[in-house]
């Protein structure tokens, strides 16, 4: 199982990277838009998968899944640092909009995904 979570982890953390990447080429700019926006399809990932798998059985799914994949994938440590960035650059109300924004949308995103996976179910 542990071997599970790290190798999940792992790739949820490349698939930030590349994102992350990818986001970044296409749109430069100070603000940062591309991990607001990870963290925001994470959480909605993991609210999905947190109504779609069921207690009992599925627990070694939604534990690599969501601790391993989600984990890894989202990133708290990133949007403290940009925020923290942001500020002490001068871009206070972006600084806030940053930390704001992901929090409302994160959370947001994450009982969407609940709303979803009780309709399908």
């Amino acid at each position: 199982m542990i071997l599970l979570l790290a190798f999940a982890g792992g790739l949820g953390a490349v698939a930030r990277f590349v994102v992350d990447a990818e986001l970044r080429a296409r749109r430069p700019g100070t603000f940062p838009l591309p991990i607001l926006l990870v963290n925001v399809l994470g959480s909605f990932l993991l609210g999905l998968l947190t109504g779609l798998v069921r207690d009992g059985a599925d627990d070694a799914w939604r534990l690599v899944l969501g601790v391993g994949f989600c984990g890894g994938f989202t990133t708290f440590s990133t949007t403290s640092v940009d925020t923290v960035r942001l500020a002490r650059s001068g871009h206070v109300r972006a600084a806030v909009g940053n930390a704001a924004g992901t929090l409302v949308l994160a959370v947001a995103a994450g009982g969407v995904g609940l709303l979803l996976a009780a309709a399908a179910s």
